[in-house]
């Protein structure tokens, strides 16, 4: 790995971690608002954001009240959606319907998540995935226009050597 593609990764692990600790409440349970997990949709722009992003996801992961629980789960939903996302990148074109899809795709692995707090807290499963699932859809929503308008100024597609 490059030193420019290493230090990008490790910027947007850090701004993931800071942005889940700052709403820390809201970033983990069964009504969940992760604001961090907008910087989901980077893989779209480039691929090599997912080293980043799980780095995050996996060091915040560390901080959670659901423990072990959280680093099986929350990594293996992260992993599992960035992976069909940016598989799927070769059929759809075009950003914004790539982050659509990768919305619905966050949106729908939810499961894993209520699976976790089943597990964990012994919450409804049904109802605790219809939760995480909103909050998800919500935030990464909310997310396509902000990294729309972030890839204007910042052009992702550039920022992370090939």
């Amino acid at each position: 790995m490059k030193v420019k593609s290493l230090a990008t990764s490790g910027i947007i692990a850090a701004l993931y971690i800071a942005v889940s600790m700052l709403i820390a409440p809201l970033a983990f349970g069964a009504l969940q608002f992760r604001i961090a997990e907008m910087f989901n949709h980077l893989v779209v722009f480039n691929k090599k954001f997912f080293v980043g992003i799980v780095i995050g996801v996996l060091i915040t992961n560390l901080f959670s009240p659901l423990g072990m629980y959280d680093l099986i789960f929350g990594l293996g939903q992260s992993v599992l959606a960035l992976s069909i996302t940016i598989f799927a990148k070769r059929f759809i074109k075009g950003h914004v319907k790539q982050m659509i899809f990768g919305t619905l795709v966050f949106t729908f692995t939810m499961f894993l998540i209520a699976i976790e707090l089943n597990l964990a807290f012994q919450l409804p499963l049904l109802y605790t995935w219809l939760t995480v699932a909103v909050g998800e859809l919500v935030v990464m929503g909310i997310g396509i226009p902000i990294m729309l308008a972030l890839n204007k100024r910042i052009n992702f597609s550039k920022l992370i050597e090939d």
